[in-house]
């Protein structure tokens, strides 16, 4: 018993003293414990195929393909108005609903971009209260969170029910309420940070408006245009009229060459607006098979522009996007002047590699693989088929997991996902964390530690009452979730929750969602939640930022989660 209280302490230190490696804490705690023949084999195969763990990791994939669908990207162009109120209001709504039933980091990251481009408001007066909404929707039901799915898994293993798609909605209505309001007052306490200006330096892609166009006749803003992930567009060519910069009421017409600057793996966002055309499409190739070479001093192509080289002939290529160091590059990609180092990414044919001049032209660098956005019947079966299956799930109609397997085996048929995004997007470093932690609870369970809580109990005169062990719950809880992260202290916390619990013959389930709640409580630190490490970064914001805004927040979310847990489910 002792051994595995040591590994169960030195767990806790590992993850705080390693915060950004929890994987590797918990990958040698489940060796140790296997190892010591403290939990069986069937204990950790059953750990590791834990359905309520499989359900999650489903959830995440299955979102894979949402990410790359036009919805939250339509929906942000809808968010953000001149009216700050205006804007934080719809801002805030928005995020915790999607929250509620996405995954609210995709939901995060959807969302920073328009922010950062906004014209009207600094970034850092929206960024933090983003991620708060994503943390609070959270919590209204059992998908809304990966905390949540892990505590009903660990709720299942430890025998009790398993928790239904609304059981977190009552107690998450109030914290969203209280929590938001009280946001929403300590908005002129947010700082207002400058964002760094764009670089211009990086690759420049060049598309056409085409006749029919649906963006002609409106606003850069109205279309959307400034609210892409890691493009922005820096320049209109018009007539042999250069507009730069480019402002947010600018009108598009017909056959404007729109310049967008940034990450060229980006670059099949621009497939959602119709009429939009590429260079590359111009020429007649696809765009999902990029690679990026470097103009050697040597080449046939210095000093010529891409249409007097022949380019597309010559190479069985078309240029994506150009990208030049010592100065930026501006205009038609097909007019300009192609010089040595210049850095190009092509769309090859099938016959690009076979073609003998190309090592006499260039300096192949790597395969250059872009994000690919659904579009079309793909678009509408995935998002369709999300919804639809959380809806049924959520009705009692078909259980959550079957559901998932069923629509992850339809997205791989289709062709919505591939293999190849699936492992390298697969979440193992959760899956790690999730089932030693599982194991955790079995080795603590096989040692007689949980028993160990009920004598404990026995030492305090008059007992300790479920009211008072409740609240340490929740308070342990919260502290380590700030110390290292949501998932860890979800895991850990509740099989002592659960023994104190079973030892002073309370209420279980009220136990359960003070863990469950105080794991999603990350207010105060920037590294307790992916979300809050996010926004972080893109808002420049400092450690005093969070403790001056997420400390008021999370002491409101404890006094009401705990109140709510107790009105919902007593003691």
């Amino acid at each position: 018993m002792l051994f595995v209280f040591s590994i169960f302490v030195l767990t806790i230190v590992g993850l705080i003293r390693f915060q950004s490696r929890p994987a590797y804490v918990f990958g040698i705690t489940l060796l140790l414990l296997y190892s010591g023949s403290f939990v069986t084999s069937a204990q950790l195969v059953a750990s590791v195929a834990n359905e309520g763990l499989l359900t999650l990791i489903l959830l995440m994939l299955c979102s894979l393909a949402l990410e790359k669908t036009r919805l939250l990207r339509i929906v942000a162009t809808l968010i953000i108005k001149e009216s700050y109120t205006a804007t934080w209001l719809r801002l805030f709504g928005f995020t915790v609903l999607s929250s509620a039933f996405l995954n609210n980091t995709a939901v995060v990251s959807t969302m920073l971009a328009p922010i950062r481009n906004n014209p009207h408001h600094a970034a850092s007066k929206l960024l933090l209260p983003l991620s708060y909404a994503a943390i609070l929707g959270g919590t209204l039901t059992l998908v809304g969170t990966s905390t949540n799915l892990i505590v009903n898994s660990l709720a299942i293993e430890a025998g009790l029910p398993a928790l239904a798609f609304f059981d977190f909605t009552l107690v998450g209505m109030c914290v969203v309420l209280a929590c938001g309001f009280t946001l929403f007052l300590l908005c002129p306490w947010l700082p207002e940070h400058e964002v760094e200006v764009e670089d211009v330096k990086q690759y420049l892609i060049d598309t056409k408006v085409q006749q029919g166009s649906s963006l002609i006749g409106k606003s850069i803003d109205q279309n959307g245009l400034r609210h892409l992930e890691s493009l922005f567009l820096v320049e209109i060519l018009r007539d042999d009229q250069l507009l730069s910069p480019v402002a947010p009421t600018e009108v598009i017409r017909v056959h404007d060459r729109l310049i967008f600057s940034g990450d060229v793996a980006k670059v099949m966002q621009l497939n959602h607006f119709d009429g939009l055309s590429l260079f590359a499409h111009e020429n007649g190739l696809p765009l999902d098979n990029l690679t990026e070479v470097i103009v050697r001093p040597e080449s046939m192509l210095l000093n010529k522009t891409l249409k007097n080289a022949g380019f597309r002939a010559v190479f069985d290529a078309a240029v994506v996007a150009i990208k030049r160091d010592g100065e930026p590059v501006s205009g038609k990609l097909g007019d300009a002047n192609i010089q040595a180092g210049d850095n190009l990414v092509l769309a090859v044919g099938d016959d690009f590699k076979h073609r003998k001049n190309i090592n006499k032209n260039f300096i192949i660098l790597s395969g250059v693989e872009p994000d690919i956005m659904l579009s079309g019947h793909k678009e509408w079966l995935v998002v369709l088929g999300f919804f639809g299956t959380i809806l049924l799930s959520a009705i009692g109609l078909v259980p959550l997991f079957k559901g998932l397997v069923l629509l992850f085996g339809v997205l791989l048929l289709t062709g919505c996902l591939n293999s190849s995004e699936v492992i390298r997007r697969l979440p193992t470093n959760l899956w790690v964390i999730i089932s030693s932690a599982l194991l955790l609870s079995h080795a603590l369970t096989n040692s007689g530690i949980m028993l160990y809580l009920g004598h404990i109990n026995s030492f305090f005169e008059h007992g300790l009452s479920p009211l008072w062990a409740l609240i340490i719950v929740y308070l342990l809880t919260w502290c380590l979730t700030e110390l290292v992260t949501n998932n860890a202290a979800a895991a850990l916390l509740f099989p002592i929750a659960f023994g104190l619990a079973s030892s002073l013959d309370a209420n279980p389930m009220a136990f359960v969602m003070a863990v469950a709640f105080g794991a999603s409580a990350s207010f105060i630190s920037p590294y307790g939640y992916q979300t809050n490490l996010m926004v972080f970064n893109a808002g420049h914001y400092q450690l005093k930022d969070f403790i001056k805004i997420g400390l008021p927040i999370s002491l409101v979310y404890g006094v009401v989660a705990i109140s709510a847990i107790i009105a919902v489910f007593g003691l």
